[in-house]
């Protein structure tokens, strides 16, 4: 098993940027895939952001070139910087893996872009 711990939401002004942070609860070396999901009220969650093992990343389109996710394995982290913040961005944003058959989420961050 595996937690997963999210910080570094906030209010922000558009145009802004943060950086989330996910902390797992142990060594996330073997892990194939980690991602960042949001879910914005009255709305389906949705995929960010994936990195894989090999270094590799996807994102969402709405979030192509304005968001950048990262992981350090030393500190068994993954991480989401977001640039270029549009009220559009609000939403409760998590952490996820996935290991064999066991999905993973943390309790969730929350981001607030607005004037």
């Amino acid at each position: 098993q595996v937690q997963l711990v999210e910080s570094g939401g906030g209010l922000v002004q558009p145009g802004g940027s943060l950086r989330l942070s996910c902390a797992a609860s142990r060594s996330i070396n073997s892990i194939y895939r980690m991602g960042w999901y949001r879910q914005a009220p009255g709305k389906q969650r949705e995929r960010v952001a994936h990195i894989f093992s090999g270094g590799s990343t996807n994102y969402a389109d709405s979030v192509k070139g304005r968001f950048t996710i990262s992981r350090d394995y030393a500190k068994s982290a993954v991480y989401l910087q977001m640039n270029s913040l549009k009220p559009e961005d609000t939403a409760i944003y998590y952490c996820n893996t996935i290991e064999g058959f066991l999905t993973y989420w943390g309790q969730g961050t929350q981001v607030t872009v607005s004037s």
